[in-house]
């Protein structure tokens, strides 16, 4: 059943990070309350907290609960923000926000504080910015009600409250443009299948599952009006870091002339990163391809390639969103 009241995935409560634990969903509903270093690492390493924006909050709370207990300068503080720093390397939001906050240590907890909650703050205006903004350009590009193909998990539980690309869908949803949503599952770890779709019932948006090798096919027989992507880097040429499986719908988009939409926040552009060549991909080991939930799912013993991250460059990207604006790559903008 929809549910009315807004929620957040995390949030400072009482003197802790208060965070949804992602890898309980759906089965469970469990918040993890962090208020150290280590754990913060740990959530984040796990994949506890996940999506460039939620990562990015995470890490700023997380530089608060560094100087509160290594205080405002000296070595353990500079280990303290290497480890929150470096947690995860694709999503250019955890470091960005935690070295933001990092610049005002000499000043306290109480300033770095103060600081990460604006960051939670700026992130909930940019969610709804974004959706308003994406919806927009849904409607003008397609007719409606829309029905919307899209990867991993980029709402709510990516962010702080409604989230980048999933912010859109439910944007198009409250208008009542919105025919329906296609989330692909998002092997290995399935967040399509494990948030997003929790996400769909939990507005009561209109949505059928896809496993992932379905969503290239689907496209090219006109099941979707338009692609929906969230980000983890954006290249200053456009070139874009997302949830593995994204390259695989964009060059379906492609095929089928289906629109191809990035939605990030700003945040979310690395000006510093020429070209999706300098992102750093992580490669997460074998065991999240071997096996699920505990369970053994291939062989003992093998190898695997398991990269988090692909790149979709930027001549098959229709539009990226921003909270601030739109750039339309298709018509030869550019993000400078």
């Amino acid at each position: 059943m929809p549910m009315d009241n807004p929620f957040r995935a995390l949030d400072w409560i009482d003197g802790a990070v208060e965070l949804i634990d992602q890898t309980k969903l759906p089965a469970e509903l469990v918040m993890l309350r962090v208020d150290t270093v280590g754990a913060m690492v740990e959530a984040i390493k796990r994949l506890s907290v996940r999506g460039a924006p939620g990562l990015g909050v995470a890490g700023a709370f997380g530089v608060a609960i560094a100087v509160r207990a290594d205080g405002p300068s000296g070595p353990a503080l500079d280990a303290s923000l290497d480890a929150l720093r470096n947690a995860r390397p694709t999503a250019v939001n955890l470091a960005r926000m935690v070295d933001r906050c990092g610049a005002l240590c000499a000043e306290g907890f109480d300033r770095v504080l103060a600081e990460a909650l604006k960051i939670r703050d700026e992130e909930i205006v940019a969610s709804i910015s974004m959706g308003r903004r994406g919806a927009d350009l849904v409607e003008s590009l397609a007719s409606t009600p829309v029905r919307v193909m899209t990867v991993c998990n980029t709402g709510t539980l990516a962010t702080v409250e409604r989230g980048t690309a999933f912010a859109v869908i439910h944007e198009l949803h409250e208008r009542g443009r919105l025919a329906e949503a296609l989330p692909v599952e998002t092997r290995p770890l399935l967040q399509g299948s494990r948030l997003t779709a929790w996400e769909l019932q939990r507005i009561g948006a209109k949505f059928r599952l896809l496993v992932d090798a379905a969503g290239p096919f689907l496209l090219s027989r006109g099941h979707a009006d338009v692609v929906l992507a969230g980000a983890d880097r954006i290249a200053a040429n456009g070139d874009t870091a997302n949830k593995i499986g994204t390259f695989s719908l964009a060059l379906a988009a492609a095929h089928a002339n289906v629109p191809f939409i990035i939605v990030a926040p700003e945040s979310t552009v690395d000006m510093a990163t020429a070209s999706g060549d300098e992102i750093e991909i992580e490669d997460r080991g074998p065991a999240e391809v071997a096996s699920f939930g505990g369970v053994r799912t291939a062989p003992e013993d093998i190898d695997a390639l398991n990269p988090a991250f692909d790149v979709t460059p930027a001549s098959l990207i229709t539009a990226i969103v921003t909270d601030r604006r739109v750039v339309r790559l298709d018509r030869g903008e550019s993000l400078a």
